[in-house]
């Protein structure tokens, strides 16, 4: 009984450290470039909205989400050459989608180059940035 509520204990440890991972946060990008990725996010939204939509397709599934923002996430992490933080959309099924932005440094600033869905509905997909 002992060992197994060890294990338990063990597994919860590492179920809660890998949540932790997840959301991510580098505080070492602060400031000003903390406020740039941000707004290169805002940017990249509006400039691709229409009447209050992004229109976003899924590659995994074949199908073109239209996309309605929820919220910004305030943390940022660097993923290879990229800073990367997300948004909380709802979609046309209401399923909560959770997109990542590819974000760069360019001649003029940052920019946001990239969305990524990276969950729908808490069910996280898997993508690799680091070797690019």
């Amino acid at each position: 009984m002992i060992v197994k509520r060890m294990i338990q204990g063990c597994l919860v440890m590492s179920v809660l450290a890998s949540f932790s991972a997840l959301a991510g946060n580098d505080t070492s990008i602060k400031g000003e470039l903390r406020s740039d990725i941000q707004q290169s996010m805002n940017t990249f939204i509006k400039s691709h909205s229409v009447n209050g939509k992004v229109f976003l397709y899924d590659a995994v599934k074949g199908k073109l989400l239209k996309l309605s923002l929820d919220s910004l996430h305030s943390g940022i992490v660097k993923k290879g050459d990229f800073y990367v933080s997300c948004a909380d959309f709802v979609d046309q099924n209401d399923r909560k989608i959770d997109v990542d932005f590819l974000v760069m440094p360019g001649n003029d600033g940052v920019v946001a180059t990239q969305a990524i869905i990276h969950s729908i509905d808490g069910d996280k997909r898997k993508y690799h940035l680091e070797n690019i």
